[in-house]
């Protein structure tokens, strides 16, 4: 036995090594390095490389959302940012995924985007339909809130005169009552900066959907989600209902069940780094928001995981169901 000892230590100090664990390199994709988000999922790669046993993730700067998707086809990413309306479309093959749909499954979301609807309240416009013939912003130019708002509006069989612009025009625009209102991001469930700006000149209205039409746009448009915002009473706002879509990670089905539900199990029980990398995701119940804003199935490690700490997983979430 002192033998071996001996040889062990000797072979120890002539640089002699057993094989350490090979570690499965992963790489995620993200979005410019000058957005916020791309600060996350530096986060994020942390989180998988202390706590995620076996993975070793990099972070890549991308296109965000249709790069990612396209590099997932590619296999020349693992995981990445998506917000989850596209990510519905290029599962289910439709719009700029016509008859080409991706294998893909959710992981996590980690922050939600409801779409307001803003108008002066001197405007008259108390619902939706108000807003026929009205001069009225969709959202900034080339942005998915306009073309959201445009698909939902179309859903409901709704119209308005539209404005187009930038932030800064369509914000000086409401300001001198050259126009009513627009639909602008939410920061989460309170409203934007923009917004709030507007709202020291002029008093606002939030307007909200009804109950048929949260039905109709239920039954036409899967690739949102329709969230119920409670009363901002800071700002003065009662409670609302509006259409909406996340942003968060999703995989192709290369990755391993077990890497997904690794990755997973990290990023959900950090309660500190992410919310130090994103003001909007602090605090914030992860797993909630998910459950809230997934538009597509699961991939079967997340699945594993929430159904192992006691979550139900909705039917457009479950991979055995879809």
């Amino acid at each position: 036995m002192k033998f071996k000892s001996l040889a062990l230590a000797g072979a120890l100090a002539i640089g002699l090594s057993f094989p350490a664990m090979a570690q499965q390199k992963l790489l995620i994709g993200s979005t410019s390095a000058s957005s916020s988000h791309y600060g996350y999922f530096v986060a994020v790669s942390k989180l998988i490389n202390e706590k995620a046993d076996g993975l070793e993730a990099s972070v890549v700067e991308t296109g965000a959302t249709m790069d990612n998707l396209r590099r997932i086809e590619r296999n020349q990413i693992d995981l990445g940012l998506v917000t989850t309306n596209v990510a519905q479309h290029a599962r289910a093959g439709t719009n700029k995924f016509e008859g080409h749909p991706l294998d893909i499954g959710l992981l996590w979301v980690y922050t939600g985007a409801p779409q307001n609807v803003i108008v002066r309240q001197d405007s008259g416009v108390k619902t939706l339909s108000d807003l026929a013939n009205v001069r009225f912003n969709p959202g900034i130019k080339g942005s998915a809130t306009e073309s959201t708002t445009e698909a939902v509006f179309k859903a409901l069989g709704l119209s308005a005169d539209y404005v187009r612009g930038s932030t800064t025009d369509i914000v000086d625009m409401i300001k001198d009552n050259r126009l009513a209102g627009y639909v602008k991001s939410g920061a989460g469930e309170k409203l934007d900066s923009s917004t709030i700006d507007i709202a020291t000149f002029t008093p606002i209205r939030v307007l909200s959907l009804n109950d048929d039409q949260k039905k109709i746009l239920g039954e036409k448009m899967p690739d949102i989600s329709l969230v119920d915002i409670p009363e901002d009473a800071s700002n003065n706002i009662p409670a609302y209902s509006t259409w909406s879509f996340g942003v968060g990670v999703a995989a192709g089905m290369k990755l391993s069940e077990d890497a997904a539900y690794k990755i997973v199990d990290a990023i959900m029980s950090d309660k500190t780094v992410q919310g130090e990398a994103m003001a909007s995701v602090k605090g914030a119940d992860l797993a909630k928001l998910t459950l809230q804003y997934g538009t597509i199935p699961f991939h079967p490690g997340a699945a594993k995981w929430f159904r192992e700490h006691g979550y139900d997983i909705p039917a457009r979430l479950d991979p055995a169901k879809s």
